[in-house]
């Protein structure tokens, strides 16, 4: 009985040490053999870094795809699905030295827009972008299309992958409020929500250029006005000078310091 248990146990650590093992071999390969040259090539962001903040850039990219599955669904992903995934992590983070997306295990890629069964074909395929609850909690589905679009136009201000990234930060507390308790010192949070309130009355009344879904709530408030800030900060900073500030807090960072916008840049 003694020499079984043995056995058993025995056998037990060995499919542990085995499913580590091909964990962390099939996460190694999320790492493309290209990815700086994606990098430089597709995301504005990380072409205005000096050289050691891309260095620190890449690292983040590097152990962010060593400890997410990322995963296709109807679609062989390519390496640049990986990297563009990753750096919409990153963006948000990187005001931070040792954060980790400790709510997030999967990323699921569906080729385009995909409804609330998560299916990809058929009717009422309107969502681009999800943050998983329930049973799907630490997961994060998205769209191919949607997840390029954010990163290939460079005149608007939306990014569905940062959006979506942005809501799992807010989610660190346990709410999708718009407030990341995390993130917002305890002297912030009321004038943040004070100043997310005003802005959401203007929306409503139609006079800014903020995205409308925006208003839907303080939660989509958050990261439709993150995605401005990333996407379009010089924009922001002209146009919302007070939520620029409060957002430079909130992620410590300050992005317009060395935006060009393609339009403006020589």
């Amino acid at each position: 009985m003694v020499l079984f248990g043995l056995i058993m146990m025995g056998l037990i650590l060995f499919l542990y040490i085995r499913n580590v093992f091909i964990r962390r071999r099939v996460l190694h390969g999320n790492v493309p053999d290209s990815y700086d040259a994606l990098l430089q090539q597709h995301v504005r962001y990380y072409q205005q870094l000096d050289e050691v903040d891309k260095q620190r850039f890449r690292e983040k990219v590097t152990r962010f795809l060593k400890r997410t599955t990322i995963e296709g669904v109807g679609i062989t992903l390519e390496p640049l699905d990986r990297v563009l995934v990753a750096a919409s992590a990153i963006i948000p983070i990187f005001g931070f030295k040792d954060w980790e997306y400790f709510n997030l295990s999967n990323v699921i890629v569906y080729p385009d827009t995909f409804n609330e069964s998560y299916q990809y074909e058929g009717n009422r395929r309107n969502i681009m972008g999800m943050v998983g609850s329930g049973p799907l909690n630490g997961q994060m589905m998205l769209s191919r299309t949607a997840l390029h679009e954010g990163f290939s136009n460079t005149t608007d201000k939306s990014n569905t992958a940062i959006h979506e990234f942005v809501h799992l930060l807010d989610k660190t507390d346990g709410f999708v409020d718009g407030v990341p308790r995390a993130l917002i010192e305890h002297s912030y949070s009321i004038p943040w929500l004070k100043l997310v309130h005003q802005t959401i009355q203007q929306m409503d009344a139609g006079h800014t250029d903020i995205n409308p879904y925006g208003a839907t709530n303080e939660g989509e408030f958050f990261a439709v006005i993150s995605e401005y800030f990333f996407e379009r900060p010089d924009l922001l900073q002209e146009k919302h000078p007070e939520l620029y500030k409060m957002l430079s807090r909130i992620f410590q960072q300050d992005p317009a310091a060395n935006h060009q916008h393609p339009e403006t840049a020589s």
